[in-house]
């Protein structure tokens, strides 16, 4: 679905994107991640058509881009930075100009643009301008833009930013069902935890360098270690004599071969266990290891 080649873009003397290989496949929820000032959205940007590439090359639904921009966009829905919209006319008016740009006819919009506005969360919106509109109102309005047209490919930067908890939960289910249904979905984002929730595969971004991309369940494959939950830590260390990594005052964390085995032991000993799962990678520390060079902090001198 989206394909670069040594896609690179600079402005000046800063290289804000440095020769990104990027594979989307379809059926894909590829979630792009990087800090901010990573080159995300510049890199959303040129996907898109809206800014030229330095060099490299990109392919969007199978067509070379920008070239084939016009072909290609009216199969994906965009939500980029700041959603767009007039700002005197309400939402629902907004969604209309918007449908009556596509290629669907007339008869039908109003209940298209129905439809959008009640996936969004939108169903209920009064005829205030947009002006008036919270950013969590707007950011929805942009999501329903997306939606508009049914698009194959959906490419969303930052699409829960302004949302509350309960909007952002709302807006995770609707991504997985149009998923299920389908979709093929490339989320910039720099929330790791929201995109842990939601994608299959992920790259990573630091400072314009693709430094990973990989299945999801790969990145947070178990660690080869047990968590072990109990109140009697020192019977349990006492019968895991040089298998314990380290311990809590409730809990252990265990290397074995055979978990079967460990609760088995266990058992045996009198230890009662409340809790024994394998230790897995979280995203967050596959990505702090693959960027920690990439930190903006700056120390006192």
């Amino acid at each position: 679905m989206i394909r670069t080649t040594g896609l690179t873009k600079k402005y000046g003397g800063i290289l804000a994107v440095d020769a990104i290989d990027l594979h989307v496949r379809e059926g894909d929820i590829y979630g792009f991640l990087g800090a901010n000032g990573s080159g995300k959205t510049t890199t959303v940007r040129m996907l898109l058509g809206l800014v030229l590439a330095t060099s490299g090359s990109a392919e969007v639904l199978g067509e070379e881009m920008p070239r084939q921009s016009g072909k290609v966009l009216p199969q994906v829905g965009t939500l980029v930075e700041s959603p767009a919209a007039y700002p005197r006319l309400s939402g629902r008016a907004n969604l209309r100009v918007h449908d009556a740009l596509g290629r669907e006819s007339r008869r039908g919009r109003a209940g298209r643009v129905d439809d959008v506005l009640d996936r969004v969360g939108l169903g209920g919106v009064d005829e205030r301008p947009v002006a008036a509109y919270s950013l969590g109102m707007r950011q929805r309005l942009g999501l329903a833009h997306a939606l508009l047209g049914k698009p194959r490919l959906l490419v969303l930067d930052e699409p829960t930013n302004g949302l509350d908890p309960q909007g952002i939960h709302e807006i995770r289910d609707l991504l997985l069902e149009l998923h299920a249904g389908g979709t093929t979905i490339f989320l910039s984002s720099h929330l790791l935890a929201e995109i842990e929730q939601l994608a299959t595969r992920v790259g990573v971004l630091d400072r314009g360098r693709l430094v990973i991309e990989q299945e999801l369940a790969t990145l947070t494959r178990p660690t080869g270690r047990t968590y072990l939950r109990t109140h009697d830590v020192h019977r349990a260390r006492a019968l895991l004599d040089g298998q314990v990594e380290s311990f809590g005052d409730d809990s252990l964390l265990v290397r074995v071969d055979d978990v079967a085995a460990l609760n088995a032991l266990l058992v045996r000993g009198g230890v009662r266990v409340t809790e024994l799962a394998p230790e897995r990678h979280t995203l967050e520390d596959v990505v702090l290891a693959a960027t920690a060079a990439g930190s903006d902090r700056i120390e006192r001198g």
